[in-house]
């Protein structure tokens, strides 16, 4: 099994290229079983999940191809064909989902399209109770039967879907997508209530614009869809991933850095920016994207409490908390969208940090120094929240079970080498 090991104490200096959105990607993806003609998606990061869902799709008679364009930096930006000519099935394994939550997007898609869909109940990372029950309840509402038999959801509309009113009791991302891409197939008017408002749902949803949905209310918590007989294909280029973004903003800034991150929005992390600024990192804006420094000593702690979008995102956490952990000063970092998403919070202590979690806060009161030490990742984001505190441990760290990372990072090991970081991958 892979290892991470890293020798910290430099600071980053130099450029790393933003890649496009895992969470917007694996949607787009799924919205190819709407369309018979072909989807090209541009921008496509090069991440384990992403090969993921190409195999689940693959399964379902969508033929996949890869093309690279090279970038800046000698960076490959990637382009992925999908056409789904015709399904040649609406039955999902265990064996293929197991791996992550995000295979259940296609659920929405096969029911719209076939009438029928048979998904495994999905898996993902260990960070706390994520119900598929919001989803079932509106397809339910579209007109779909559904049964959970054996692990599998069995849903069924053999006279097709039709429009409802729906409105989700608590924001769901995957939920709004999933029922979102259904509903642009169903018969009448759709109203999603309480709809996610994440940048990647808004994206998703231009894109099935583009193919010709009729979405209102893009970018609100209000969407209302039309449903069209049929779908065409199209090209989008996903837009960049505020989550890396956000993950090297606070790798410079643990550092004491300078980095522009090319193809990085600001637009997108404005809850992110305001608390990095409050911690005294600096942050602009560059004609290729953003840049962000820090000198490390500078830095002091601030209060953090995740929340949907707008609000501080829940899968920057993590980040937010190995940077606080050097931070002068206390800080309070609130967990309001899972309730088991700090166990890398023991593994930061392993490393000298002083961390005390009473429910769903952690105090954090900040320590000189970080020292390097064996750690575990125990999810996707905890494993990078580990990279940045290795970044500025003394001595060496060795993080193991780097597969969590590989999940959402197209080469981090590089795009931090390529900025004076001393990392490299240990494959035993």
């Amino acid at each position: 099994m892979d290892r991470i090991r890293i020798r910290g104490g430099r600071p980053l200096v130099g450029t790393i290229h933003i890649t496009g959105a895992k969470n917007a990607a694996l949607p787009l993806m799924a919205a190819s079983l709407l369309t018979d003609e072909t989807l090209i998606l541009k921008n496509v990061p090069r991440v384990a999940d992403i090969v993921s869902l190409g195999d689940v799709l693959a399964r379902h008679g969508v033929s996949l191809a890869e093309h690279g364009v090279d970038g800046d930096g000698g960076l490959c930006s990637r382009c992925l064909s999908l056409q789904a000519k015709s399904i040649s099935t609406a039955t999902v394994p265990y064996e293929l989902v197991r791996k992550m939550r995000a295979s259940i997007l296609v659920l929405g898609p096969l029911l719209a399209r076939c009438g029928e869909a048979r998904v495994s109940l999905p898996g993902g990372c260990a960070i706390g109770n994520r119900p598929v029950d919001l989803h079932l309840k509106a397809f339910e509402q579209l007109g779909a039967r559904i049964e959970l038999v054996d692990g599998y959801i069995t849903a069924a509309a053999p006279r097709g879907l039709h429009g409802a009113e729906i409105r989700f009791p608590t924001v769901s991302v995957g939920a709004t997508e999933n029922i979102m891409m259904a509903a642009c197939l169903a018969d009448g008017e759709t109203v999603i209530a309480n709809a996610a408002r994440e940048p990647e749902v808004s994206d998703l949803a231009r894109c099935l614009v583009a193919m010709g949905a009729k979405i209102s209310g893009i970018d609100g918590d209000r969407l209302v869809i039309s449903g069209v007989s049929r779908l065409r294909g199209t090209g989008h280029e996903v837009l960049p991933d505020r989550i890396e973004t956000g993950t090297y903003m606070m790798a410079a800034g643990m550092t004491g850095g300078d980095v522009e991150l090319v193809g990085g929005r600001l637009d997108l992390l404005s809850s992110v920016v305001e608390k990095l600024e409050e911690a005294g990192i600096k942050v602009e804006n560059t004609q290729r994207g953003l840049r962000v420094w820090s000198n490390e000593s500078a830095t002091h702690g601030v209060d953090v409490m995740t929340q949907t979008y707008p609000g501080f995102p829940t899968d920057l956490q993590a980040q937010m908390m190995a940077l606080m952990t050097t931070s002068r000063g206390a800080s309070m970092i609130t967990e309001t969208i899972f309730e088991n998403r700090f166990m890398h919070v023991p593994e930061l202590c392993r490393m000298g940090a002083n961390i005390t979690v009473h429910g769903a806060s952690a105090l954090i009161r900040g320590v000189p120094e970080l020292t390097g030490a064996q750690v575990m990742a125990t999810d996707l984001r905890a494993s990078v929240s580990l990279v940045i505190a290795g970044l500025a441990a003394d001595g060496d760290t060795v993080i193991n079970r780097v597969y969590h990372l590989d999940r959402g990072y197209e080469s981090i090991e590089q795009k931090l080498a390529n900025c004076g970081a001393d990392i490299v991958r240990i494959n035993d």
